[in-house]
């Protein structure tokens, strides 16, 4: 059944591509060209008292943060499994995590060795924290990784106070968050560490790449260690002095996973750009925000006035819909080329996937999130759209549900 407006309120199809990234400025790519001219890609490989474009990068990073440390990383997600080898984490221990979040997190726990446990997600897709106490009582976890998934922040104070209270370690999982705050204090700064990825379709673009940050020096010496430094650790940008890794160094193993020096020339010269950056999303965000509001069957999280979010993506529910009238409506979007993801899919699709495919994690009861995600959907907003494509792009979404639901009413 062909869910696309009628003939009279036919809308302009949209012809914009939503994978295509801005593209990299002039100074990055110059500073890119001049360490390719060096021959120089390896982070190490510097000379005397020289600071490498990785230990650069990793001081202009920690400034940016209001970190003491910061670790340039292969990946956000090699970021979040280095985090939880050097807090600790023994082989088979129970993380708590969010159940609606992307594979790279529970395989980060994997990966590391630990047993993910997943908590329920709330209907403004936040980790909920109710059931969050609930499963920490029941595992006796001491790890929270968490997900700020989509880039929506949970009530951090709340958070904050049960992580204090119970004595967790808590991980922050900002890949969605660089340049977002909770009360003007940034995502990545409420526990042990913030882990970030500067892959292409997050908020700073190297293609591959991530960041982790911390306050804690012991921690940092370790993460460092294990990243691949050899005894090569003071070639580093914002890391601990020297004494701290006198034992460290001998005691932990090498698990390679550094940031090259071509990745972080792309990435040092984006820093400056990010908060304007972030407003730009904002704009757009709010645009289709404003379309996708105005439809009775559409429900929109709320985002809650302590939370300064970065707007990169937006999703909206369906609440009911069934899984045919959702294929339906991907159809008609897609149809008039807007490319929505749809989380209550049964198989997984490109990057989006449930905890039911991740078949390396034992399998757990998920009602509330199950209900959520099954009509849940997600849209990615490129700063290469500009507000007019973000409105049509909003008309189009705000048609098709319309014409959704005066289907399933007749």
């Amino acid at each position: 059944m062909s869910l696309r407006p009628s003939p009279e309120g036919a809308l302009r199809p949209f012809t914009g591509s939503f994978t295509q990234p801005e593209p990299i400025d002039e100074e990055a790519i110059a500073a890119a060209v001049a360490v390719l001219r060096s021959g120089r890609l390896h982070r190490y490989n510097t000379l005397g008292q020289e600071l490498s474009e990785a230990a650069l990068l990793e001081r202009d990073y920690a400034a940016y943060q209001g970190s003491r440390y910061c670790l340039a990383c292969a990946s956000g997600g090699y970021a979040m499994q280095v985090a939880l080898r050097a807090a600790g984490l023994q082989p088979g221990e129970a993380v708590l995590t969010n159940a609606f979040t992307l594979a790279p997190v529970p395989g980060a726990v994997v990966n590391a060795g630990g047993a993910p446990i997943f908590v329920e997600t709330t209907r403004d897709l936040v980790i909920d924290l109710q059931d969050l106490e609930t499963k920490q009582a029941d595992s006796g976890a001491r790890f929270l990784l968490l997900s700020h998934m989509r880039g929506h922040l949970a009530d951090m104070d709340r958070l904050a106070a049960f992580v204090a209270a119970k004595g967790l370690v808590l991980i922050e999982d900002c890949a969605h968050t660089m340049g977002a705050r909770w009360r003007g204090r940034n995502s990545g700064n409420f526990g042990l560490a913030g882990c970030f990825s500067t892959q292409t379709y997050k908020h700073l673009n190297s293609g591959e790449g991530g960041f982790l940050t911390s306050d804690d020096a012991e921690f940092m010496a370790r993460a460092i260690v294990l990243s691949g430094s050899y005894m090569l650790y003071e070639r580093h940008g914002a890391a601990p002095d020297p004494d701290v890794f006198a034992d460290i160094r001998l005691e932990t193993p090498n698990w390679s996973g550094r940031m090259d020096n071509l990745r972080a020339a792309v990435l040092r010269p984006q820093i400056a750009d990010l908060d304007a950056a972030c407003t730009r999303w904002n704009e757009r965000y709010r645009t289709v925000e404003r379309k996708l509001r105005a439809v009775d069957t559409l429900e929109v999280p709320v985002r809650p006035p302590e939370e300064h979010y970065v707007g990169s993506s937006i999703q909206f529910l369906i609440p009911g819909i069934s899984a045919s009238a959702a294929r339906d409506f991907l159809a008609a979007t897609g149809a008039l080329g807007v490319e929505l993801k749809w989380f209550g899919d049964e198989e997984p699709v490109a990057f989006t996937s449930t905890h039911k495919s991740w078949r390396y994690v034992a399998p757990q009861s998920l009602p509330q999130t199950d209900a959520i995600l099954s009509g849940l959907f997600d849209m990615r907003l490129p700063l290469a759209f500009s507000l007019e494509d973000c409105a049509q792009i909003g008309d189009i979404v705000a048609a098709c549900a319309r014409t959704l639901a005066g289907r399933s009413a007749a």
